[in-house]
């Protein structure tokens, strides 16, 4: 007996809507109806017209067979409700399409109700049990009214399992998108991968933002917001000012994220807060309505995450960013000049650029005088003038006090770079004067960085190393005077481990009397062809190489020794002068590391004579005076060595407790002439105003010393009385001597 049709109200009323991604339009449910007999399709057509189930209109898709059906739902992704007949070209093809449908489609989410015009051919409770199905009813007893009702129970059902998977699916997305995201090293990867996610996760188009507030690279200095990812069509304001959006809306948004730290949520678009340890970020994304709850809860979830990837690429960036940049003046550092160079060296622009490395003159006696916030701000000014000067040119800060700079060599010519420099620069209250010391290099294709850089140094050196020229060209020559130098100090670090260095000496004799009263210790360094290095090229290598020091201890603790020698052989009541660097003078301790030296060989601090060059002098006045008083007072005597041949004040020289003023060689060789016999006459001259003696070195002729003798000089040495010589020679040289000529 058929059940009379029976009228329907709407019952999506009474049943709240589904969720709707934003963005997709009035969605409609869609049905299939699976059935071989016609009538069976038009009734439901008919039975079905301008029905909404909650909320929405329905779809319907028709099928006479399960094969047909099977192809439906491989093209339709988004199959609500399947109303399925269980009798159809065979008895069980109804339920073999259910399989179909569970095991082989994967199609979980879709609801099926059967439906048979055959009641108990398939038993209910078996079929309910062995089949993933959500109802089964007979033809007869599915009226308007159950059909409804039987349809809103699906929908529903479909729509809650839908949300479920959605969510399930949304919260795999945050950890796999998240992984995904703490592998970015870049800022702006980072933006562009959080745009992606968030779009994918909502079903949203990619048409959003993403700001963060940076100046260069995560600098705290800058609070201007700054878009650095970004998508649909404000995709070209990215590297661009927050405000050159022209969407007043948009900023005031973004900025109201960022000073309420939080998430924002309107009908028309979300915001989401990022932040890291010290620096904040705003996620804008465009939408047509509110976001659902579900939706809201799985981005908040999702922003908690994004916000320690965010963390993590602002470390990377920092790190990234100190790894190539000076942290004082913001340029390049001397990684990535090396860089540059390397790029340089390998483009075929490379013949016509120069590689320059520039050295300011006198920057630490700023930092010594002035303090080192001063010289910091020295450097900044510095800096800044030369990105001004040479804004198309690499600049990096390479060393302390220098900086490097690539460009075309019409451009970095050495007048271009001197006349940068040549204004003050204002440094805190300070106006300061700067010259440098520049060395420069052709970049040829093909040379590597380091080759490059080590060209411009040596041609630095050469600069620095100059009295009259402040820039220098490197030179092919360079290169091999580098590498012998460095062959040379590989062989004087190995020869004075190996006790292979000797220790010379060379008489002093007094011109009243004709006395010996002293000798000189002298360094030499013999080598297997019986050719003695000299001094005036070994020495400068030894300070170079931080060898001086041990070298210099080790010369003082001979002379001592063999002084102790001489009087023990009952020799001369002699003085032993001995050279002291400045490397030694700089140690703290020196005055005590003599008074060991003496104690240790027994010999009286009034017979050592310590001999320091004019320069030392000048060098470091302070450390200078305190050790020279120290060791005068305890009783050694202190010459002055080259005199004559600096710039020291007789101000400063009449503060200094010295005993003698020695007149460098080159005035000795010259005292015939009118200049260098008015030099020696001047220094004479000084030192009997100073209360102290004087010592002529390098005489070699009998006019040389009856000049000196006129001039009133106290002590000469030199090849006219004996070369230096060993200590055995020295020991026959003064047996030798005849006795009036010997003071004991």
């Amino acid at each position: 007996m058929m059940v009379q049709d029976e009228d329907l109200i709407d019952f999506a009323d009474d049943v709240p809507p589904p969720s709707r991604r934003d963005g997709e339009p009035a969605a409609r449910w869609t049905l299939l109806i699976v059935d071989d007999d016609e009538e069976v399709h038009a009734a439901t057509r008919f039975v079905l017209k301008d029905v909404q189930l909650c909320g929405r209109p329905l779809r319907l898709l028709h099928a006479n067979c399960a094969a047909e059906a099977a192809a439906c739902l491989a093209r339709e992704p988004d199959v609500a409700v399947i109303l399925l007949d269980v009798v159809m070209e065979s008895s069980d093809s109804g339920l073999m399409l259910v399989r179909h449908i569970r095991d082989t489609m994967q199609r979980s989410e879709v609801r099926i109700v059967l439906r048979t015009g055959q009641p108990g051919y398939a038993p209910e409770l078996k079929v309910i049990r062995d089949y993933d199905i959500n109802d089964y009813k007979t033809k007869a007893e599915l009226t308007h009214t159950r059909l409804i009702t039987t349809l809103t129970a699906a929908v529903r059902a479909y729509d809650q399992i839908r949300t479920i998977a959605e969510n399930r699916r949304g919260l795999e997305l945050i950890v796999s998108a998240s992984a995904d995201l703490m592998e970015a090293h870049a800022l702006n990867t980072f933006a562009e991968g959080v745009l992606t996610q968030i779009a994918a996760l909502l079903h949203l188009p990619g048409d959003g933002i993403v700001c963060a507030q940076k100046g260069s690279p995560l600098d705290d200095r800058d609070k201007v917001l700054h878009v650095v990812g970004a998508a649909g069509r404000l995709a070209p304001y990215i590297s661009h000012p927050l405000e050159q959006l022209g969407d007043p809306e948009i900023t005031a948004v973004i900025r109201d994220c960022i000073a309420r730290k939080s998430h924002g949520f309107g009908p028309r678009h979300t915001v989401l807060y990022l932040h890291g340890s010290h620096h904040e970020a705003a996620v804008f994304l465009r939408t047509h309505a509110l976001l659902e709850a579900g939706d809201r809860q799985l981005v908040t979830v999702f922003a908690s995450n994004l916000s320690s990837c965010f963390g993590n690429i602002k470390l990377v960036e920092r790190l990234n960013h100190l790894a190539f940049h000076d942290p004082l003046t913001g340029a390049g550092n001397r990684v990535s000049f090396l860089t540059d160079l390397a790029e340089a060296g390998a483009g075929e622009r490379g013949s016509g650029l120069v590689a320059c490395l520039l050295d300011l003159d006198r920057f630490t006696d700023i930092n010594s005088a002035l303090g080192h916030d001063v010289g910091d701000q020295l450097l900044l000014a510095v800096a800044a003038r030369l990105a001004e000067a040479f804004p198309g040119c690499a600049l990096a800060r390479v060393h302390a006090d220098g900086f490097g700079l690539i460009g075309p060599a019409a451009l970095l010519t050495p007048e271009r770079v001197f006349a940068t420099l040549q204004a003050p620069f204002a440094a805190g209250e300070q106006q300061l004067a700067v010259t440098a010391r520049l060395g420069r290099c052709q970049i040829e294709p093909g040379t590597s960085g380091n080759t490059l850089f080590r060209r411009a140094e040596m041609a630095l050196t050469q600069a620095r190393m100059s009295p009259d020229r402040r820039e220098c060209d490197f030179k092919p020559a360079m290169e091999e005077r580098t590498r012998r130098r460095l062959d040379l100090i590989r062989h004087l670090r190995h020869d004075f481990l190996a006790n292979r260095l000797a220790v010379w000496y060379q008489p002093q004799v007094a011109l009243v009397g004709d006395g010996l009263v002293g000798v000189e210790a002298l360094l030499r360094w013999p080598s297997d062809d019986d050719f003695v290095q000299p001094p005036d090229v070994f020495i400068p290598l030894a300070e170079d190489s931080g060898l001086i020091t041990a070298i210099g201890e080790w010369v003082l603790d001979q002379a001592c020794a063999t002084l102790h020698r001489l009087q023990q052989a009952g020799g001369p009541a002699l003085r032993m002068a001995v050279n002291v660097s400045m490397p030694q003078f700089r140690l703290v301790d020196f005055p005590a590391a003599v008074a060991r030296v003496l104690a240790a060989h027994g010999i009286l601090p009034s017979a050592l004579e310590l001999e320091i060059t004019e320069s030392i002098l000048m060098e470091e006045p302070g450390v200078v005076l305190d050790n020279l008083k120290a060791l005068r007072e305890s009783g050694v005597h202190i010459s002055v060595d080259d005199f004559g041949t600096g710039y020291s004040s007789l101000g400063y020289l009449r503060e200094l407790p010295i005993d003698t003023l020695k007149i460098d060689r080159s005035f000795v060789v010259e005292i015939d002439s009118g200049r260098g016999d008015l030099f020696a006459e001047m220094i004479v001259a000084i030192a009997r105003k100073l209360g102290v003696g004087t010592i002529a070195e390098g005489v070699e002729s009998a006019a040389q010393l009856s000049r000196l003798r006129e001039l009133g000089c106290d002590i000469v040495q030199g090849f006219l009385y004996a070369r230096p010589m060993p200590v055995e020679a020295l020991e026959a040289w003064i047996a030798g001597r005849p006795k009036d000529h010997v003071r004991h």
